[in-house]
């Protein structure tokens, strides 16, 4: 039960988080994908970098359990084409939809809706489409870790990558802003 409720404050805090950086307005997230308004964009990077930080953290500590799931070039990237249709017609990805419909935005919960279908889809036929999708482009796992055969050497180059990206993005997408 401490799990469960730990999860539940941890949702809670994160949907406030995305609530305040706006993410859970589906007009400032247009602007977003359209390089005018560049908060939402810098948050994710930032988070990806807290998140890494912490999994690190934890990974010293010896706390909890870490095993990626092995990439697989095709399976990957329909989902990320499905993911991005359906984030560009809703105006939501899947953990600002659920903060969203928190907050009472109706069309929201019809993208949750959507997203329970698919989910129920994919569950259906998952069993089917791993020798189809999965198998014959399975490169393994493929982390930071296993590339530099170190995890602060991965940390470092995510947290410089995803840094510089936080300065482009605030540098380009300011300009950008005075077009519009």
């Amino acid at each position: 039960m401490e799990k469960v409720l730990l999860g539940l404050i941890a949702g809670i805090a994160f949907g406030f988080v995305i609530h305040r950086v706006g993410a859970t307005n589906p007009d400032k997230m247009a602007k977003a994908h359209l390089m005018i308004e560049p908060q939402i964009p810098q948050f994710m990077l930032l988070a990806v970098i807290f998140a890494a930080i912490g999994v690190f953290g934890l990974k010293l500590a010896d706390i909890g359990r870490f095993m990626p799931l092995p990439t697989s070039i095709v399976a990957t990237g329909l989902a990320a084409i499905l993911f991005g249709v359906g984030w560009g017609m809703t105006g939501y990805c899947p953990g600002t939809c659920w903060a969203a419909a928190g907050e009472g935005r109706g069309d929201a919960i019809f993208t949750l809706l959507g997203g329970f279908v698919g989910t129920a889809v994919f569950a259906t036929f998952h069993e089917a489409l791993i020798p189809v999708l999965y198998l014959p482009t399975n490169i393994g796992q493929l982390t930071l870790d296993g590339l530099f055969n170190s995890a602060a050497a991965g940390l470092v180059l995510l947290v410089m990558v995803f840094s510089g990206g936080v300065v482009i993005i605030g540098r380009l997408w300011q300009k950008n802003e005075s077009t519009y």
